[in-house]
């Protein structure tokens, strides 16, 4: 028996954005001195959490808000215009959720369902330092004795230290499995070491596990590195051109703030204020046609998705994933530049006081160039070419969690 659970827009674009926009002008308020200090968002965290905003996706009748996936993406590119690390750092938590959505009825489905509405959240630790690659992962599930236990060293746990579970990886008995590990469950050590100069509180950082007792229910089943088409690729590469647009965002209208109270100018200005020189205005107005064309990209994309996670036929038939998987592709490929064009372009706007480091309106730009190192473009442009050229099969990745 499939599911047939489909999320139907329980509530208006209105009525989500009442709920959540009080949380995220209080999350904007703090994220410069967050980045300033490193500090890890858990409190903005369990404000969302209290929200409900992990359970944007799962349906109503479970406990969840059951919005669309454009609904979803809409409010994550305001969450990242408020604080762009947080919708990276739940990212695989949605990737869970949905697979949840789309699996075959049973207690365990419902029992997770119920958990994320509840407030459950759940981070990754997928990919390994060093050798540890999809097809000769490190860690392992072993037998000892009649239990099963978890030996392993990952990194880039994007968001676990937020999370009660932790989806990760492994080799069991030469396969790939795929089991979730309570957070804090003895053996489980994580630390905070993420080293890239930007998205510096994703909690991206190396997870240990030592001897993690892991018991049958836990074990998913292949997961990532199953081979085949899976909504997962867009859907995953969807939500770092979110955390794009919202960056864009966010940096035209710190942009803006500065020049309206920016009262200095040169002597070869043609204006007295900044605010009413043509040149600056131009700027401001080419930062916030990026942010426009960034978001009216990731909403494009949202609405194939929204296609395709109907139900668990839609999410397996190849004509729309094809479709989804290449606007991801072509949406990745413009709004990558635009926005890493725009968060340069900002500078433009003023002289060196622009530069302070109270002001840490570089972030915009670390955050942008760290996020695109994703999927590189490089090879999606090259992918999208064949395929349009020659009909060549598009490259999907794995999905996370799916049984």
């Amino acid at each position: 028996m499939t599911s047939t659970v489909a999320a139907a827009g329980a509530f208006t674009d209105t009525e989500l954005d009442d709920r959540f926009r009080p949380a995220f002008e209080s999350i904007a308020a703090g994220a410069t001195e967050r980045e300033v200090d490193r500090r890890l968002a858990y409190d903005e965290v369990g404000r969302l959490r209290e929200l409900g905003f992990g359970a944007l996706r799962v349906p109503v009748e479970f406990g969840g808000l059951g919005a669309t996936v454009r609904q979803q993406f809409r409010l994550l590119i305001d969450l990242a215009a408020a604080e762009s690390n947080l919708p990276q750092a739940l990212r695989v938590h949605f990737s869970f959720v949905e697979d949840q959505r789309l699996a075959e009825v049973s207690d365990a489905r419902d029992t997770w369902l119920r958990a994320t509405a509840g407030g459950v959240l759940v981070g990754n630790a997928i990919t390994e330092p060093g050798v540890g690659a999809v097809d000769r992962y490190q860690t392992r599930l072993t037998r000892d004795g009649d239990q099963w236990v978890l030996n392993g060293t990952k990194y880039y746990s994007t968001g676990s230290l937020y999370s009660d579970h932790i989806l990760v990886a492994a080799d069991q008995d030469g396969e790939r499995v795929s089991v979730l590990v309570d957070a804090h469950a003895d053996g489980v050590t994580q630390h905070d070491d993420w080293d890239g100069f930007g998205q510096r509180l994703t909690a991206s950082g190396t997870t240990e596990f030592n001897n993690v007792v892991v018991s049958p229910d836990r074990i998913l089943g292949p997961g990532y590195g199953d081979a085949g088409k899976t909504y997962a690729t867009s859907y995953l590469q969807l939500v770092q051109l979110a955390v794009l647009a919202g960056i864009a965002q966010r940096a035209t209208d710190d942009a803006a703030a500065w020049v309206r109270d920016r009262t200095r100018s040169y002597t070869h200005a043609a204006a007295d204020l900044p605010r009413e020189d043509p040149l600056v205005q131009q700027v401001i107005g080419k930062l916030s046609s990026a942010a426009f064309t960034a978001r009216a990209a990731v909403l494009a994309v949202a609405d194939v998705l929204d296609e395709v996670l109907v139900d668990s036929s839609t999410a397996q038939d190849p004509e729309l994933l094809d479709r989804a998987e290449l606007a991801a592709a072509q949406a990745q490929l413009t709004v990558i530049d635009l926005v890493l064009a725009a968060t340069t372009q900002l500078f433009e706007v003023g002289g060196a006081s622009i530069t302070s480091e109270s002001l840490r309106l570089d972030r915009h730009w670390r955050n942008a160039r760290t996020i695109s190192t994703h999927n590189p473009s490089i090879f999606k442009s090259q992918a999208v070419g064949a395929y349009v050229l020659n009909g060549t099969e598009l490259p999907y990745a794995w999905s996370a969690g799916k049984r």
